[in-house]
């Protein structure tokens, strides 16, 4: 990771039991799971038709620029900003448009076959759109479609070369450096650095059900990104991002993703922790902890996890499906050595568990 824009990671919630409870007629043995079939959710990987926690409530509605931006100023801790199911609001020019704290920012993804109200922008400098205002925001049933859905590969290496890679302006579909985010049930596209941003102070996230893509910029592109930040992210769709779960590595960086669904198309790997090497600050440290299992792999022709360091605590991965015939290949940890363990995994299509 390079510079301005910051990298990513997320938060830790109990991991399951090896056995079930026990009852009058003996422990119950809780049957071997792998990849995101395992999804113990009740919801669809992915949100949309079938998702249950569809917001109905509406103390403001919105389907226009000047109506959203207004109910956002006006609302307070435990109302609901609706935006209409059929809007296309176009947020282009807008900036850091603020969530006030325990807001709801909502629209009906998946209700009556409906795709979410959508809010974009078509400005490359748009860092970030929305901003959470403080603590327990939640954004949910929405589309969020950013500037920027290509890779610029062959432009960003030439721009590199000579110094001048963030000439180009970078976009973030939401910041949040409080606890307590929320974002489900929503598709969130395009956005050249990321489409969720958690930031020092962003704990007890959670990125859940949603559907991620085409956030895939050379160089940047994350689905979510972490730095100093902890994140559940579960039962996500992921396609087109160059890594779809980052993190930083700074001491204080960590998350927990399971039952995510990543499908073939990237330009890097899946999930990763830097390390000190990425920031030149003489350690090896790349984060806390890191906790994934349960997710399913498409994208046989890169890795799917890179730890670029040694977590302070543990990097756990185990009960993944991925497509690699040779393990070596799925997971990898580079610059330093210690503290990751891989174990039970199953690879390539004939499930082979190692």
């Amino acid at each position: 990771m390079r510079g301005r824009p910051i990298l990513v990671a997320g938060c830790l919630l109990p991991f399951f039991a090896a056995g079930g409870p026990a009852s009058a007629t003996g422990p119950q043995e809780t049957p071997e799971t792998f990849g995101a079939e395992a999804n113990s959710t009740g919801d669809p990987i992915g949100g949309g038709e079938g998702y249950r926690r569809l917001v109905t409530k509406a103390d403001f509605r919105a389907r226009t620029p000047a109506e959203l931006l207004d109910a956002l100023k006006r609302a307070a801790a435990g109302q609901v900003v609706y935006v209409a199911d059929d809007a296309e609001i176009d947020m282009s020019g807008q900036e850091n448009v603020a969530i006030p704290a325990g807001v709801t920012l909502a629209s009906g993804r998946g209700k009556e076959g409906s795709k979410g109200g959508l809010l974009f922008s078509t400005a490359l400098k748009t860092f970030p759109l929305f901003r959470a205002g403080g603590d327990g925001v939640r954004v949910t049933g929405l589309r969020l479609r950013g500037p920027d859905p290509e890779r610029r590969t062959e432009q960003m290496r030439e721009l590199h070369k000579e110094g001048k890679y963030y000439s180009i302006p970078n976009s973030d579909g939401l910041q949040c450096a409080c606890p307590g985010l929320e974002v489900d049930n929503c598709e969130l596209s395009a956005w050249s650095h990321a489409a969720v941003s958690l930031r020092k102070g962003a704990v007890k996230a959670r990125i859940h059900h949603n559907d991620i893509h085409h956030n895939q910029r050379s160089g940047l592109g994350y689905g979510v990104c972490l730095d100093e930040a902890e994140a559940l992210v579960e039962a996500n769709r992921f396609d087109y991002c160059r890594h779809h779960v980052a993190g930083t590595g700074r001491p204080g960086t960590s998350y927990e993703a399971r039952y995510n669904l990543i499908l073939e198309h990237a330009n890097g790997h899946s999930l990763d922790m830097h390390g000190g090497a990425d920031r030149k600050d003489g350690t090896d440290v790349a984060g806390d902890r890191i906790m994934i299992h349960h997710n399913t792999f498409r994208a046989a022709d890169v890795p799917a996890v890179v730890i670029r360091g040694k977590p302070r605590e543990a990097c756990e991965v185990h009960h993944n499906w991925f497509p690699h015939p040779d393990p070596a290949r799925a997971v990898r940890q580079s610059n330093s050595e210690g503290n990751v363990d891989v174990r039970r995994n199953q690879y390539t299509d004939r499930k082979t568990v190692k």
